[in-house]
C-alpha cells in the first residue's frame, strides 16, 4: 500500500487556507463571526510563531510546545493600559525592585483557548492531507488549571448577586442639578435605568453569552400559554427557547414600554441614541448598577462571571444538570463543569443534610424528646 501523499503547505499557506475555510462557515450559520475571528486572529498568531516560511508537515510535538510556551510568555494586550497606568503610580517600587503586581503573560483561559485553536487547525490539516500526523498527539504543555481565573469572572455569591439584583430593580433617583465643576445631568430621554435593569436580569437569571444578548431582537421574545419565551441565537448556528421568570418578563414590559427608537429598530437593547448595544457597553452597564449595591455586597463582574453566576446557583439549588445545559446553550452536559464554581459554605451544608444519616438524626432527636427517665 503507497504512502498517503502529503500536500507540503508551508505554516503561512496552510494558515490562509484554514482562516478562509472557517470564515466560510459564518456564511452558512457553523460559526459565528465573533468566534471566526478568535479562531483567524489565534491562527495568525501561531503562524507569526511557528515561522511562516516552514513546512507545516515538519513541525513536531517539540515544536507545538514551543509555540505553546511562546503564546504563554506572550504579554496580554488587553491589559496593557492596566499596566501601564499601575506603573506610572509605582515608579519607586520599580526602582527598588519590587514587583509592581502587573500579571505578565497569557492567562490561563487564554492559553486553553489558544491551544484549541491550534488542535483544531491541525486536526483539519490531518483530515485534508497537509500532515501525515497530528503533533499536538506529542506535545505535553497544558495550560494551568482553572484556579488562575480572575475573580471577575467567576461566580457572584447568593448575596452578591442579590444586591446586584435589587440595585438594578430599584427606582431610579430623581435626576438634580449636578456640583458645579462635573458633568452636566443626563436628559429625561437619556435616562437607561429601566434597560440596564433588564440588561442585568437577563444576565443573572438566564445567563446567556454577552454576543447573545446584543444579538437579541424584539421579535426574539413571544407569548405561549401565557409564558414569555426568548428564541435564543447561539453558537453554531442553534437556537434555544428559554422561559423567562416572572421578575424577567415584567422588567422586559417595563423596558419595551419606554424603548427608544420605535418599531423602525429591531434591536432589543437600545443606546439612548437609539443604535444597537456593543459588547463593551454591556460591561458599562454592569459597572455602572454595581455602584449602586452596598460596599458588602459589591464585587467586580464581567458578563462571562454572570453566566458562572446562572449556572452556579441553579446547580446548588438542585436544578436538573439537562436544564441548565439547555438553558446556557451547551451541547453537552461535561461542559457545565466549567461554569460550576465554588460557594461558601457549600461542603459544610452538604454534609450537615447528608443523605445517609438523615433517618439516624432524627432517631437522636427522638431520644432527646423522650428525656432520662423514659
Amino acid at each position: 500500500m503507497l504512502p498517503v501523499q502529503v500536500n507540503r503547505l508551508t505554516v503561512q499557506e496552510a494558515g490562509d487556507r484554514y482562516v478562509e475555510l472557517v470564515r466560510a462557515k459564518t456564511v452558512t450559520g457553523g460559526l459565528s463571526p465573533a468566534t471566526a475571528e478568535v479562531y483567524a486572529r489565534d491562527v495568525a498568531t501561531f503562524v507569526r510563531l511557528a515561522g511562516p516560511g516552514r513546512v507545516l508537515d515538519d513541525l513536531t510535538g517539540e515544536d507545538v510546545d514551543a509555540v505553546l510556551l511562546a503564546f504563554a510568555r506572550k504579554p496580554d494586550e488587553r491589559r496593557k493600559s492596566d499596566a501601564q497606568g499601575k506603573a506610572a503610580g509605582k515608579d519607586t517600587a520599580k526602582g527598588a525592585g519590587v514587583s509592581t503586581g502587573v500579571s505578565a503573560g497569557q492567562s490561563a483561559a487564554s492559553q486553553a483557548r489558544f491551544r484549541r485553536s491550534v488542535s483544531a487547525l491541525f486536526r483539519h490539516a490531518t483530515s485534508a492531507g497537509w500532515v501525515h500526523l497530528d503533533p499536538m498527539a506529542a506535545s505535553s504543555v497544558r495550560a494551568r488549571e482553572r484556579g488562575g481565573l480572575r475573580a471577575e469572572r467567576r461566580a457572584l455569591t447568593r448575596e452578591q448577586a442579590e444586591g446586584l439584583i435589587e440595585a438594578a430593580a430599584a427606582p431610579a433617583a430623581p435626576t438634580a442639578e449636578p456640583p458645579a465643576g462635573t458633568t452636566r445631568r443626563r436628559r429625561a430621554d437619556q435616562r437607561t435605568e429601566v434597560r440596564d435593569a433588564l440588561v442585568v436580569l437577563l444576565l443573572t437569571a438566564l445567563g446567556p453569552r454577552v454576543s447573545e444578548l446584543v444579538r437579541a431582537n424584539v421579535e426574539d421574545f413571544y407569548t405561549n400559554d401565557g409564558v414569555r419565551y426568548w428564541r435564543i441565537f447561539g453558537k453554531g448556528g442553534r437556537t434555544r427557547d428559554v422561559p423567562l421568570p416572572d421578575v424577567v418578563a415584567a422588567a422586559l414590559d417595563a423596558y419595551l414600554a419606554v424603548r427608544a427608537g420605535g418599531d423602525g429598530e429591531k434591536a432589543l437593547l437600545l443606546s439612548w441614541r437609539g443604535r444597537r448595544l456593543a459588547r463593551g457597553d454591556v460591561q458599562a452597564i454592569i459597572d455602572r448598577v454595581q455602584r449602586q449595591v452596598e460596599p458588602g455586597r459589591r464585587r467586580a463582574v464581567t458578563p462571562h462571571g454572570l453566566r458562572h453566576t446562572t449556572a452556579t446557583h441553579l446547580l446548588a439549588d438542585g436544578t436538573d444538570m439537562d436544564a441548565v445545559r439547555r438553558v446556557l446553550g451547551h451541547s453537552d452536559l461535561s461542559t457545565l463543569g466549567r461554569y460550576r464554581d465554588d460557594l461558601p459554605g457549600e461542603l459544610e451544608v452538604a454534609m450537615g443534610s447528608h443523605p445517609l444519616l438523615r433517618r439516624r438524626r432524627g432517631r437522636a432527636g427522638r431520644d432527646d424528646e423522650a428525656g432520662p427517665d423514659a
